[in-house]
């Protein structure tokens, strides 16, 4: 009888291992839908405008200099003209706007895109001589506005620009002042024998998709975005001095100071979006099926371990069998929920989907083991059991800061389960049947 058992415990162990290949089937699915989503992020964001970056406004200088070469003593002093640039970032740089969302869809899938309202405005001072010592010879100064703008198709005005009381416009390119994309005025000619200062005003509005990054270059930089988004993920290096979060959305305001920043990295912050030089403001999905209905498919073997250990102790204690085709039977209906799950939450809302697939898969069940065990007693109580597995599994998914300590919460109780129903059990007599059992005692 013992040698039966012992086949038993190995077919059930090879079930549990079988019953792997649905559950990466599953996975494989869930991983080819996420890839699908995030091509048509991608392909929304290439018809509209991609994920915006926001350099500016700072005043760029191209001037010629005159320097000179290096000649023999015979041949006497020549000089040449060098042409180089210098930026001047803003002295107070104001960002004051709101953002509001929509969603496109291709299919089941969607798209996030967000439009900035806003409003520049700022003074920029250029010392005499460019700040540059008298041994410099200047000549043909000139004047640039400019701001960079990562994807210039999101750019959906074309602001009137008010530099000292004038009117301007915005033509593209950046002169390269800004490396990357942007917009650009030209101011003219200027005198260095004098200090400039150019105080700006403009309106912006700006499409882009998931994520909009600001950088502060000017040597105060205040930024203050209001939106109807009710879940933004603040990241950058800089985050915001004050925030209000709320169903109805958020209210957040930065403060940077040109102590903090890095001028060249903020000015290269439209090439290298990774460099850290900017406050970003990220649109993000609170539930993303994909990434639940992933991480949910990875406890599917801790729930047909521990069915199937229900099932074990079942036979054990109650002398109570179970045919190998039940449990797998069992345990198929317990992958067939993960399925369920990601194929309903793509046309509902998760939550809906994950109680209408976890009902299903708990009726069933249950309504199966009623039949199988000769008892609805005995199905109910199983059934409730998984109906607390799906509970607890829910929890886990969306507490993410807590899913390790949940999952170690479950993983004692169904231990400390087990030990304390075999607490009185006799392990060496394992196997013996019922009557020769009674004969001995």
């Amino acid at each position: 009888m013992k040698d039966k058992l012992y086949v038993k415990l190995g077919i059930i162990a090879l079930l549990s291992v079988m019953l792997l290949l649905p559950l990466s089937m599953i996975e494989s699915q869930i991983t080819a839908r996420s890839a699908r989503q995030s091509q048509v992020i991608q392909n929304i964001a290439g018809s509209a405008a991609g994920a915006q970056t926001l350099v500016g406004p700072v005043l760029g200088i191209h001037y010629r200099e005159r320097v000179a070469r290096k000649r023999s003593e015979k041949q006497g002093e020549e000089f040449e003209w060098v042409e180089r640039s210098l930026v001047f970032p803003a002295q107070t740089l104001a960002i004051d706007g709101g953002i509001t969302t929509e969603i496109r869809s291709r299919g089941l899938y969607q798209a996030r895109l967000f439009h900035l309202d806003a409003k520049l405005t700022g003074g920029i001072d250029v010392p005499a001589q460019l700040g540059l010592n008298g041994d410099h010879h200047l000549s043909d100064v000139r004047a640039y506005l400019v701001l960079g703008v990562a994807d210039a198709r999101g750019i959906g005005n074309d602001p009137e620009v008010v530099i000292n009381g004038r009117k301007h416009h915005f033509v593209p390119g950046t002169n390269q002042i800004i490396p990357g994309n942007g917009v650009q005025i030209a101011l003219g000619t200027l005198d260095t024998s004098r200090e400039h200062h150019f105080d700006f005003s403009l309106p912006l509005t700006l499409t882009g998709s998931e994520r909009l990054a600001i950088a502060p270059t000017g040597n105060t930089t205040t930024v203050a975005l209001n939106s109807n988004w009710p879940h933004p993920s603040f990241q950058g290096r800089f985050l915001p001095g004050t925030r209000k979060v709320s169903a109805d959305g958020f209210e957040a305001q930065w403060q940077v100071s040109h102590l903090a920043r890095n001028l060249d990295q903020a000015l290269a912050a439209g090439v290298n979006p990774g460099n850290g030089e900017t406050l970003d403001i990220s649109f993000v999905t609170p539930v993303n099926v994909y990434l639940k209905a992933e991480r949910a498919v990875k406890y599917g073997v801790l729930f047909v371990v521990l069915t199937f250990a229900a099932f074990f102790l079942t036979e054990i204690l109650r002398r109570l069998p179970i045919h190998p085709m039940q449990y797998l039977l069992v345990g198929l209906a317990l992958a067939i929920f993960f399925l369920l799950l990601i194929a309903l939450s793509e046309h509902i809302a998760f939550l809906a989907a994950y109680g209408v697939s976890a009902a299903a898969c708990v009726l069933l069940i249950g309504g199966y083991l009623s039949g199988a065990l000769g008892s609805h007693w005995r199905g109910t109580l199983f059934g409730a059991g998984i109906a607390t597995l799906y509970g607890v599994l829910y929890g886990v998914l969306v507490s993410e800061d807590n899913a390790l300590l949940m999952g170690a919460l479950i993983l004692f109780v169904a231990l400390g389960a087990v030990m304390m129903s075999t607490r009185r059990f006799d392990w060496y007599r394992l196997g013996t049947p019922a009557s020769v059992a009674a004969t001995e005692q």
